[in-house]
């Protein structure tokens, strides 16, 4: 079944009651249980909801997995894996994630005992060399948020493998049309549902998938007790936006190579990170490992007043905070999704204050394109 067939139709069924082609909305709390100890498959909606596990199997098709989870967002799901590992555990995490991600790990998390690194994983010796004895995950994301760094997924799934060490990929910017981590042999990979997998920017989500069973036992065992549960209309919502993820995703992308063209050829532009660009560093990797570059780019103009200046000038792009919605959206890492990073911190992943993200929207290229030139001429 190929990708655009599974993403409408897989785990989705007509409703046996009514015939209903579109998977209902469930809003109950609660089921009506034939005995004790029987019932129909559903106790309580903290547990499971009819509505979510249509979702729930949808996206491990999409995936290439055996089992699929929905949370309330992509961090409480990022939480749920990180909550595998107990008190004094520790975690190579890609240097160059969301800036969520480490203010989870070392504003929240490290306070209860659990260790984190933040590794260059674009460096297989290094990733090794950040290995220690007490190492029980590695987290990758790749392309990376903001810089759009590349890592082998194949090699750190086999060091991950070789050392016993759960293994973890954020593909929410690549999502499952362009990238399947399990098939390289990583162990759980990870989504903000909010990002393109609904597309709408229109509701908050956080989806997991994975192969290995008493993973998947013990991650519902966490969202059963800890609650971060997707709600049913969420679920119907983020269903409905996967059904023409193949359709966006390959708008997106197409976009985002003409538009990282275009920012390449502007003097005023002194760095720009995507991918798909012959001059990215992982150029060749991201070809091999992906069926496309996606739709995110970031891109330096050298100081945080032309970013300023810029940001404040753009016209259909809008100034927001998230991505991968159908619309253009432009942000400024340094001082939003990554304002929690130390300013150090910052300078040495190559987040500076002049750099600025943009998710590629699948409005008219020309469009895009113009708005982006007479915000540069403001500079």
């Amino acid at each position: 079944m190929g990708f655009s067939t599974k993403a409408i139709h897989a785990g989705i069924e007509p409703d046996p009651t009514t015939g209903s082609l579109m998977t209902p909305i469930h809003l109950t709390s609660t089921y009506a249980q034939e005995d004790l100890g029987r019932n129909k498959g559903y106790e309580y909606s903290r547990v499971s909801n009819p509505t979510r596990t249509v979702l729930e199997k949808n996206i491990a098709a999409l995936e290439n997995g055996k089992e699929g989870l929905a949370f309330g967002s992509g961090m409480a799901a990022e939480t749920a894996i990180f909550q595998l590992l107990k008190s004094g555990d520790h975690c190579v995490v890609s240097q160059n994630v969301y800036g969520g991600t480490y203010r989870l790990a070392k504003l929240v998390l490290a306070d209860f005992g659990l260790q984190f690194d933040f590794i260059d994983t674009t460096d297989l010796a290094a990733v090794k060399s950040a290995l220690k004895p007490n190492t029980r995950m590695v987290f990758i994301e790749t392309p990376t948020n903001p810089t759009m760094e590349i890592t082998d997924l194949r090699a750190v799934a086999r060091l991950a493998q070789s050392r016993k060490i759960i293994s973890v990929v954020d593909n929410t910017f690549a999502t499952p049309y362009l990238q399947n981590p399990l098939d390289f042999g990583i162990d759980i990979v990870l989504h903000s549902a909010t990002k393109y997998l609904n597309g709408h920017s229109d509701m908050l989500g956080g989806l997991v998938v994975l192969n290995d069973a008493k993973l998947t036992e013990r991650l519902r065992f966490i969202q059963k007790s800890t609650g971060g549960i997707l709600s049913p209309f969420e679920a119907w919502m983020c269903l409905r936006g996967i059904k023409t993820l193949a359709v966006r995703m390959a708008r997106h992308d197409s976009n985002a190579t003409e538009v990282a063209a275009f920012l390449n050829t502007q003097r005023k532009v002194k760095k720009v990170n995507y991918p798909g660009l012959v001059g990215h560093p992982q150029h060749r990797l991201a070809k091999k490992q992906m069926r496309g570059f996606g739709g995110m780019i970031s891109f330096d103009l050298g100081s945080l007043d032309k970013a300023k200046k810029f940001l404040k000038s753009v016209r259909l792009c809008a100034l927001a905070e998230s991505l991968g919605g159908v619309e253009s959206l432009i942000s400024h890492p340094a001082t939003m999704t990554h304002a929690s990073v130390p300013p150090e911190e910052r300078l040495r992943i190559g987040v500076t204050d002049g750099l600025v993200r943009i998710s590629v929207g699948i409005e008219d290229l020309e469009d895009i394109i113009d708005d982006l030139k007479q915000a540069l001429s403001k500079i």
